[in-house]
């Protein structure tokens, strides 16, 4: 008898990597019903877009920043939201988990309940709200006089990762505080897609109040506004100057310190369906 074929082995993310091509898959499986989610995607992005260039269209500066600076603002905040919320903003389904009893079937798999829950889906549709975001980027680099050294480039590219983990903590601490509130998702969102926009807003026109709240407990501003003025070589206010820019990984450390926090108490206090 000959021998069998040599079955190949998978590594720890290969059950993830499944369910996430699975997902894929079942997106497109209806071209039309896939092409008008990524059409209504694409047209939150230009809304969003047009919300802010009619403001510095009828305002010429706003927190020391002109229409060209608010594109490299818009770009870095939006394209790294998008990312996060492609990657892991999904998450905010878990209240719906939890109502179900679904939830419990995770339990019953040997893999970390986190990375199950952020590796379940994966929304394509919001490929095009990052696009959006890539092109406002683009543009802005190209627009604003911006004088390139191999420290700003290390620091555009920095400050791109930093912002997508900031995001992507926000998520899963806001997924961390539903196994509490269950039907809390208006609190949550506050912070995640409010964190959005407070992130494509100068942080210099907040007073002190929200930019302690933004710049340092919510540290969005770390996401968009300080690498923009660091890139346009802008002092920025007192309380945020432009050289915090650089302390970015620090901010996702935090973000995500709390966000292992209140997910841990969460996963503690989850005492099933009760099915």
């Amino acid at each position: 008898m000959g021998e069998s074929p040599a079955v190949p082995y998978g590594n720890w993310f290969t059950p993830y990597r499944a369910v996430l091509r699975s997902r894929m898959r079942s997106q497109r499986a209806y071209p039309l019903s896939f092409a008008a989610d990524m059409l209504s995607s694409l047209l939150v992005g230009i809304v969003e877009f047009a919300e802010v260039w009619v403001i510095y269209h009828n305002v010429r500066f706003l927190g020391g920043l002109d229409m060209k600076g608010m594109l490299l603002l818009f770009g870095l905040s939006n394209l790294t939201f998008a990312i996060a919320q492609i990657a892991v903003g999904h998450t905010d389904t878990l209240p719906t988990y939890i109502r179900l009893g679904t939830l419990d079937a995770f339990h019953l798999r040997p893999q970390p309940l986190l990375l199950q829950l952020i590796t379940s889906d994966i929304s394509l549709r919001r490929l095009t709200r990052a696009a959006v975001a890539a092109v406002v980027l683009s543009v802005g680099l190209v627009e604003n006089d911006i004088h390139w050294t191999a420290t700003k480039f290390v620091l555009l590219v920095f400050s791109l990762g930093c912002g997508v983990a900031i995001f992507g903590g926000l998520f899963v601490g806001a997924a961390g505080l539903q196994f509490f509130l269950i039907d809390g998702s208006e609190l949550t969102n506050s912070f995640t897609y409010g964190g959005s926009f407070a992130a494509q807003q100068p942080t210099s026109v907040f007073g002190l109040p929200l930019t302690i709240l933004f710049g340092f407990a919510v540290p969005v501003a770390f996401v968009a506004y300080l690498p923009t003025i660091a890139l346009l070589d802008l002092r920025g206010p007192d309380w945020l100057p432009a050289g915090l820019a650089w302390a970015s990984p620090g901010a996702a450390l935090w973000i995500w310190a709390l966000a292992l926090t209140f997910w841990r108490l969460g996963v503690r206090h989850y005492q099933g369906g009760g099915g």
